[in-house]
């Protein structure tokens, strides 16, 4: 449990949205992807998910880590499948946001979510790293309660209402944690976690990584930061983390992208190249590879979710 401990501890926790949803239209989005992770309570109707469209029941919570492509239907009966992308220019039509805090969780069909990050040492996306499913949680009243007052918070203009959404935040993590521990979820791959956050060369690496991650990153430069030859040194990331180290700086790129996206008004070449993307063209390709969607649509997705 020490182990465990020490890593929540590690984690640098940032709030991103929170809404509460209204489904107007019922509909399945065969590819939802985020880099960020959401926690979902249903509160009536219905919500199911991947290729055996797990059902989540009233009053349950969907957890569906970031960097995780997942089927997700919202309603019930004949849903109308959309990409991600064909949801961005019609999602009025199908969902509509609460704004009304006494209304929530009174429609028939609704749900509210939080979206967060959860990074040990400030730089690995904790839940990301353990590769797992979404899945459902169940009998954790406590997390439905952060997640309510989360959303009301942000519909609030309530001093020091920041100061309440981040130890929300903080406390929705660690309820989602210790979830996982109590019912006994993914051990394997949480010890492993455990055991190379320890390792300070790969500590090196991920903070050489968010220092200069529009810099030069190849493997001859992360080999000179750990100390270990060019040869082997994506041997040695991959072994640690089941990731090649390229893969993973994209991944951190991307995460980038799709946050300056969120927050900047930068244009799509000026970000390109602050994660590191001298070639425009060669960056939305990737982009757009990785999320299904062009990244100039991506920052419209946020403005309509912000609506």
């Amino acid at each position: 449990m020490e182990d465990y401990n020490k890593i929540i501890e590690s984690l640098g926790v940032r709030y991103i949205k929170s809404k509460s949803i209204r489904i107007v239209q019922s509909l399945t989005v065969d590819n939802y992807y985020d880099v960020s992770n959401m926690i979902v309570l249903l509160h009536q109707g219905e919500i199911s998910f991947g290729e055996e469209r797990h059902k989540v029941k009233e009053g349950e919570l969907l957890f569906i880590p970031g960097g995780r492509s997942v089927s997700i239907s919202y309603g019930s009966g004949n849903t109308i499948k959309l990409s991600n992308e064909e949801l961005l220019t019609n999602r009025e039509k199908f969902l509509n946001s609460v704004t009304d805090p006494d209304l929530i969780g009174l429609d028939p069909n609704s749900f509210s979510y939080v979206s967060f990050e959860a990074k040990v040492f400030d730089s690995v996306n904790f839940f990301t790293s353990l590769d797992i499913p979404p899945f459902i949680i169940s009998e954790t009243p406590k997390l439905g309660e952060y997640i309510l007052d989360t959303v009301k918070e942000d519909l609030a203009n309530e001093a020091g209402k920041d100061r309440v959404i981040n130890i929300n935040t903080d406390r929705i993590v660690v309820e989602i944690i210790r979830f996982i521990l109590r019912k006994n979820l993914f051990v394997e791959r949480l010890a492993t976690n455990s055991t190379y956050f320890k390792d300070p060369r790969l500590l090196d690496i991920f903070a050489y990584i968010k220092k200069y991650l529009g810099g030069d990153l190849s493997n001859k430069v992360l080999a000179g930061v750990a100390n270990v030859s060019e040869d082997y040194v994506g041997q040695y990331f991959k072994m640690l983390t089941g990731i090649n180290p390229q893969d993973y700086i994209e991944y951190q790129r991307m995460e980038k992208a799709v946050d300056l996206l969120r927050t900047s008004k930068k244009s799509i070449r000026e970000i390109g190249g602050e994660v590191g993307y001298k070639d425009t063209a060669y960056f939305c390709r990737r982009f757009k590879m990785m999320f299904g969607i062009p990244a100039g649509k991506m920052r419209r997705r946020e403005s309509l979710m912000n609506i």
